[in-house]
């Protein structure tokens, strides 16, 4: 299938990426010419210099046998215009990366169904739910969802003196008899493997963990954890994402204090957000920090529209003692300075636009896709086809490849955390977690 990507910033980049990685036929349209150039000499796509608004620039691109079209710039006026041109050679989906909410509002003249996107995304809503889940844990530095929220895949760094550390996945396994918990993937020293059960478990190390939904508050105490309550949470920057997080957070009673340096930006959110208080200031001044009490603060996080603000600031505010410290990042070669400067988790709503997007672009049997920050794998939930070649046979004797592992099998209402001697049915849903290298033949084995 032929997929048009329109934009080839952060997050025309990373799709183009992830698709050509997998053999598809991608086409990226970019105006800038020195950003489409970097894009040629990075990526093995096809790559066009123009308005992607613009029929015979589409026409170039190949929009008539075009089965997607992603509209990804940053502005929401082009990626619109985009869509409604591509609309007239038929294709398939049309998906927009969309900020205002006026374009979301049901029986509105720009709403979705007028438009005829089949797929709107709110980069802000999205980074904003994100950090409020992280908020909510104080282990987690990633967080998916899957099965309609019954599984969750928490990722978290190992403490020095878990009960985990210094032990292989069968020990603990055996340790945590009766817990439906699979460990689906270890970053160690920036690298990425996918676990088998001879495995060692070190200090240090980033795990990802699969488990139900209603275990998944229990796994944080094994990697050295102990739990928290929120009470009160700092949000540094007016941007729409600290609108969303704060309007988040009111629904919850947390009490909520924003700091910003634009005073007409103040007044403002002072009116949006009538229960959080507002204060004009630059979240990088250490005195005002302390001052408006960050130390022992339950949560700080930095939602300006600057990575280096928003990682400085963290920074500052992590030690002087809040508990709990979340960064907005866009740029994604800074998500893996996170941990690096002590930062608990960070945020991305360019990332989150990419997770929302790739499960579309998937083949059909695959329900929903997450990409984790610095990590070089992706989590997904397919369906098993009524003719799969991994049917009726046990897993640990299907010869899966190296670079990927079955967390879960969902049957009905059942969840299964998959094991060896457990086997898939037509119709089934798997949690599969893979490198890039093997998603194809995954894809083969339960299409």
């Amino acid at each position: 299938m032929r997929i048009i990507i329109v934009g080839g910033g952060e997050v025309g980049f990373h799709l183009g990426r992830r698709l050509s990685e997998e053999g598809q036929d991608v086409v990226i349209i970019e105006s800038n010419p020195d950003r489409a150039e970097y894009v040629d000499q990075q990526l093995d796509v096809m790559t066009i210099v123009g308005n992607g608004a613009s029929l015979p620039i589409l026409q170039q691109a190949g929009i008539a046998r075009a089965g997607l079209i992603l509209a990804v710039t940053s502005r929401d006026e082009v990626n619109v215009l985009c869509c409604l041109a591509a609309s007239r050679f038929d294709v398939d989906f049309k998906i927009a990366r969309i900020g205002n909410p006026e374009y979301y509002e049901t029986g509105s003249v720009l709403s979705r169904d007028q438009l005829g996107i089949d797929l709107m995304i709110n980069p802000e809503r999205e980074a904003a739910w994100e950090a409020f889940q992280l908020l909510n844990s104080e282990a987690a530095t990633d967080l998916a969802r899957f099965a309609d929220g019954r599984l969750l895949l928490i990722g978290l760094i190992v403490r020095p003196g878990a009960d985990v550390a210094g032990r292989t996945l069968v020990e603990i396994d055996a340790r945590l008899r009766g817990r439906n918990y699979v460990t689906v993937a270890v970053v160690r020293e920036g690298k990425t493997q996918i676990p088998r059960g001879s495995t060692r478990i070190e200090e240090g190390d980033h795990i990802y963990v699969l488990a139900p939904s209603t275990e998944a508050a229990d796994i944080p105490r094994y990697a050295g954890y102990s739990g928290y309550q929120l009470r009160r949470v700092m949000i540094a920057g007016g941007s729409e994402e600290a609108v969303h997080l704060a309007r988040h957070l009111e629904d919850q009673r947390v009490e909520c204090t924003i700091l910003d340096n634009d005073r007409r930006r103040c007044v403002e959110l002072a009116e949006l957000l009538p229960r959080a208080l507002v204060l004009h200031g630059d979240a990088t001044n250490l005195e005002l920090l302390e001052m408006e009490g960050v130390e022992g603060i339950d949560g700080f996080v930095a939602f300006t529209g600057r990575d280096e603000i928003n990682l400085l600031s963290s920074v500052l505010a992590k030690t002087s003692g809040a508990r709990r410290v979340i960064s907005l990042v866009n740029r994604f070669e800074y998500m893996r300075l996170i941990g690096k400067f002590g930062i608990d988790a960070g945020v991305s709503a360019r990332q989150s636009t990419v997770n929302a997007i790739l499960r579309y672009v998937r083949r059909g049997n695959v329900r929903s896709v997450a990409t984790l920050k610095g990590v070089d794998a992706e989590a997904f939930e397919m369906q098993v086809g009524s003719e799969a070649p991994i049917i009726g046979r046990p897993l640990a004797d299907v010869g899966f490849p190296k670079g990927a592992v079955i967390g879960a099998i969902l049957r009905g209402d059942r969840t299964i955390m998959a094991r060896g001697a457990d086997t898939v049915e037509p119709g089934d849903r798997v949690v599969v977690f893979a490198l890039p290298d093997a998603i194809p033949e995954i894809e083969h084995l339960f299409a």
